[in-house]
């Protein structure tokens, strides 16, 4: 009788631990989308400032038309990318360089460089990348502890008999920078 309550108390004990653990990975998979909505909230944010930005850019250098087309189409290319985590950065990657691009151009624009709404737009954009890094880093970091989490022995066990999958990490070029550091000039 003795080793039936010992088997009985063996049996509870999994069940508890196994329960225990599928709760953890639900808790974790769900802090891990809502990093992800936290981000897509700052890219979506960003990808409504950029057409004010173009608009405010073309005032003052009107035949920059090539670069203008090409942020215009690199915003809605990232807008529409609905996919994962890999694919939204892979998408991301064009958008950069064509806002690096066209904060080239502004700079070869003296004016355009003190025009209030420039700078305030160009604030906005800095402070939605600020907020942009913030989030992927607290996303990315999620991921990391779930995937430690998925491939981790005894967990590993539990997540795949309930098909717990690795998640992507979101990683793509730095950030755009609106303002430099400080140049210094001795000459």
């Amino acid at each position: 009788m003795l080793a039936v309550w010992i088997i009985l108390g063996v049996v509870v004990f999994i069940g508890l631990a196994i329960a225990l653990s599928y709760n953890r990975f639900v808790s974790q998979r769900n802090l891990v989308r809502n990093a992800w909505a936290n981000i897509d909230t700052e890219l979506r944010r960003r990808y409504d400032l950029i057409p004010n930005l173009v608009e405010t850019v073309k005032g003052y250098a009107s035949h920059e038309r090539q670069t203008f087309e090409a942020v215009t189409l690199a915003r809605n290319a990232a807008a529409a990318a609905t996919g994962s985590p890999a694919q939204q950065a892979q998408a991301e990657g064009p958008l950069i360089g064509a806002l690096r691009q066209l904060f080239a151009v502004a700079e070869n624009y003296p004016q355009l460089k003190a025009n209030e709404n420039f700078l305030q737009l160009q604030g906005e954009l800095a402070n939605t990348e600020d907020r942009l890094q913030t989030a992927r880093r607290f996303y990315n970091n999620n991921v990391q502890d779930y995937n430690r989490r998925v491939q981790s022995v005894p967990s590993n066990i539990v997540a795949n008999w309930f098909n717990f999958k690795e998640e992507e990490f979101f990683e793509v070029e730095e950030a755009i920078r609106t303002a430099g550091a400080p140049k210094v000039d001795f000459s």
